[in-house]
């Protein structure tokens, strides 16, 4: 399958995603370089034991000053999901919502190209994006392991494949609402909304009660909310994501071969 499309839309988006992945890169490196300096503070696991509604908040559970416990607290909880649902439902939201407003989806039509090809093509830079952006966090939190940060790689491997998933995902759902409405900012304001309430269901479910059942419907939960750092992504895990991600694959591609551009 040629990918001219793909390749525009990687081009496109080249600057900001380099952007994206050197502004992670140095947060990580600053995160694992300085945890030789907060191993032994046992005061931080003293304030979020006192304050548990705040840690939750920020995703944080357990002990700040274990290797996995100050890689969650510090990236896979929190900054590292939630930059990578910028990156995904962004491109989400632009690839066919707002190229379409742009005036650009209508020329790339015109060519010989089928709608469900022009979205397994965007589909694929989605895929591409997150992977990317991924593999730049994972690469420099094994830095870590040279500052004191003893944790397993196949787990934190793991997990990392579980934040990707998660970013497809919400990325996908941008791309089938943007698909389905034509507005780019129907899809990214919705998309948003729900990862916000999904991040917080999950952060919040252990100190709510009536929040715990709620759980299993968080994506935040099977990717990064079920202790993954410390035992891996599970198959479980895995499935629903993965699953999901099919799910609204196929979505997006019945969205768009609907979808009225003459409206």
């Amino acid at each position: 399958m040629n990918v001219e499309i793909a390749t525009l839309d990687l081009s496109l988006r080249r600057r900001s995603t380099i952007g994206y992945c050197v502004g992670m890169a140095l947060y990580v490196l600053v995160v694992v370089v300085l945890y030789p300096s907060f191993k032994d503070a046992a005061n931080l696991d003293q304030l979020t034991e006192s304050s548990p509604g705040v840690a939750a908040l920020f995703g944080i559970s357990g002990s700040l000053t274990s290797p996995t416990g100050w890689l969650s607290a510090n990236i896979y909880a929190n900054f590292f999901p939630l930059l990578i649902l910028l990156v995904t439902i962004g491109y989400g939201a632009w690839c066919l919502a707002g190229q379409e407003a742009d005036g650009r989806l209508e020329l790339v039509l015109s060519l010989p190209f089928s709608r469900r090809r022009v979205v397994i093509q965007k589909l694929l830079v989605l895929t591409i994006l997150a992977s990317v952006f991924s593999l730049v966090v994972f690469l420099f939190v094994l830095v870590g392991r040279r500052f004191d940060l003893t944790f397993s790689v196949a787990n934190v491997a793991g997990a990392t494949l579980g934040v990707a998933l998660l970013g497809i995902d919400f990325g996908l759902l941008a791309v089938v609402l943007g698909a389905a409405t034509g507005s780019r900012g129907t899809a990214v304001a919705i998309a948003a909304a729900v990862g916000a309430a999904s991040y917080l269901i999950s952060s919040m479910a252990p100190l709510v009660d009536w929040l715990e059942p709620f759980r299993y419907a968080s994506l935040f939960y099977w990717a990064t909310g079920n202790g993954q750092l410390d035992e891996g992504l599970s198959w479980t895990s895995f499935g629903v994501l993965a699953g999901l991600g099919i799910v609204l694959s196929l979505l997006s591609v019945l969205a768009f071969e609907r979808h009225d551009m003459s409206a």
